[in-house]
C-alpha cells in the first residue's frame, strides 16, 4: 500500500510539474484545436487520422526543403499524402 501511494504522488508531482511546460509549448495545436503544418512535430502529426510516423517524418523533411507551408492543399505534394488523406485530414490543419 506504502509503495502505491509513493509512486501515485511521485506521479502527480512529475504531471504537476510539466503542465507549466506543456501549456508554453508552441508546437500545440492552435486555439481552434488544428494543428499548424509550419511547426508540427512528429507526435502531433501521428494524431492525424491516416499519418504515421513514416509519413509525418516526411512532412517535416518536406517542410525543411521547401520551406513553409503557404496553404494546407500543399501537404498533397508529400509522398504517401494523397487526396484521400487530406480529405480526411484537412479539417484539422492550418498554416501561419
Amino acid at each position: 500500500m506504502r509503495m502505491k501511494t509513493i509512486i501515485l504522488l511521485l506521479a502527480l508531482v512529475i504531471v504537476a510539474g510539466m503542465s507549466p511546460a506543456i501549456a508554453q509549448t508552441p508546437n500545440r495545436p492552435n486555439a481552434s484545436g488544428k494543428i499548424n503544418l509550419n511547426t508540427a512535430t512528429v507526435a502531433q502529426l501521428t494524431t492525424l487520422p491516416g499519418i504515421g510516423p513514416r509519413i509525418a517524418e516526411r512532412i517535416i523533411t518536406y517542410r525543411k526543403q521547401h520551406g513553409p507551408f503557404k496553404r494546407i492543399e500543399e501537404i498533397m505534394n508529400v509522398r504517401g499524402v494523397g487526396r484521400k488523406v487530406f480529405q480526411r485530414i484537412r479539417d484539422h490543419l492550418t498554416v501561419k
